[in-house]
């Protein structure tokens, strides 16, 4: 399996799962999560899914400054319904991370585990998402703008010509290449395109 080598030398994001402690999936219900993990899971890695896993990544950092974040204790709120623009991708990045989902997740186990109803789309807020622990309420807003980053201006002309149907196997791996490089930018300016505000 071939893929760009970025990927391996994005920080892994470490979670600690109760449930999957109970059920025996992972010793003390400790492992982390990769980005090349979340890009299989998605089918591809572009500034969307990027972002995903880095509002997600710096939102936990925060609410559980050094140590684990407890995957299932996390509730999630984004602006935008779930059908709007690329909020179902963004969704779904950070409900592999984090456990949360609307209503189709899990229901759990005797009244504990429950991972539904942990994620809400329309909520009344001005970030790019609310992530909020279950336990304590400790509550941030992350934003997230990639506009700042930009592609290679070869780009453009290169997509107008694969939709077209008339670019060559060399120029898609090209077009393949420089989108990556744009994605790698991204995660080497982090600190850029990520804010995170505590909520008091």
């Amino acid at each position: 399996m071939s893929y760009p080598e970025f990927f391996d030398k994005v920080e892994s994001i470490k979670v600690i799962d109760p449930l999957a402690n109970m059920l025996g999936a992972f010793e003390e219900g400790k492992y982390e999560l990769t980005y090349l993990e979340v890009v299989k899971s998605a089918g591809h890695s572009c500034p969307t899914v990027a972002g995903a896993y880095l509002i997600a990544a710096e939102a936990l950092k925060a609410l559980y400054p050094g140590e684990r974040a407890v995957r299932g204790n996390i509730k999630v709120e984004f602006r935008e319904s779930l059908e709007d623009g690329v909020a179902g991708v963004i969704a779904n990045v950070v409900s592999q991370i984090t456990g949360a989902t609307d209503k189709s997740g899990f229901k759990g186990l005797g009244g504990k585990f429950a991972r539904h109803s942990l994620m809400d789309f329309n909520a009344n807020i001005n970030s790019s998402a609310r992530f909020t622990r279950v336990d304590n309420a400790k509550r941030v807003d992350v934003y997230y703008n990639s506009s700042s980053i930009g592609g290679s201006p070869k780009m453009q002309p290169l997509m107008q010509k694969i939709m077209g149907g008339m670019a060559s196997s060399a120029e898609i791996k090209e077009f393949g290449q420089l989108w990556q490089e744009r994605v790698e930018k991204i995660f080497e300016n982090a600190s850029n395109v990520i804010k995170i505000v505590e909520i008091k």
